[in-house]
């Protein structure tokens, strides 16, 4: 069965002219995972811009949001979910807190800690949000069967374990 002809295989044909010696069919796979991952994230930008938040917010905010009622977290759990620094994870929640989507409030568990808690305008951001990353997805993967999607991910699951197990 033919198939269609891609900007990648275009590119990898005119390689394999020029290096018949090499194997490129790692490109095969990770150069469209890069083409696919810039559409990602064009999709991602503008449902974030759309709902008025910039990715670092919605990293910040859908942390919170997943966390359940009451939409809380402490720094240091907000640290471990957006692997980002001690001192970049401060500067993000003074800049959440003076745009009030989320505020500070102490730990009635420890007196000395502090937990971000998600405000309403937060959450309806958030919420905004997620309805149009998910839709804008969806658009994405659009040409491709339930069953298709459903292979893909199991696929990129397994390669995304073995990365995450390097360490």
């Amino acid at each position: 069965m033919a198939h269609e002809s891609d900007e990648v295989d275009r590119i990898l044909t005119a390689w394999d002219r020029q290096r018949p010696d090499l194997d490129f069919s790692p490109l095969e796979v990770l150069s469209r995972v890069d083409r696919l991952s810039r559409h990602l994230d064009r999709a991602r930008r503008d449902a974030f811009r759309r709902s008025e938040l910039e990715p670092w917010e919605w990293d910040v905010l859908s942390a919170l949001r997943r966390a359940g009622e009451p939409f809380q977290l402490s720094p240091k759990q907000l640290l471990q979910q957006t692997l980002v620094s001690s001192g970049t994870m401060t500067n993000r929640i003074d800049r959440l807190v003076g745009r009030r989507l989320v505020r500070r409030e102490a730990d009635p568990a420890d007196g000395r800690s502090i937990l971000v808690t998600l405000t309403d305008d937060g959450k309806t951001r958030v919420d905004a949000a997620i309805t149009r990353l998910v839709d804008a997805e969806a658009l994405l993967l659009g040409t491709l069967s339930r069953a298709d999607r459903e292979r893909l991910a199991a696929l990129l699951r397994k390669l995304s374990l073995s990365f995450d197990s390097q360490g």
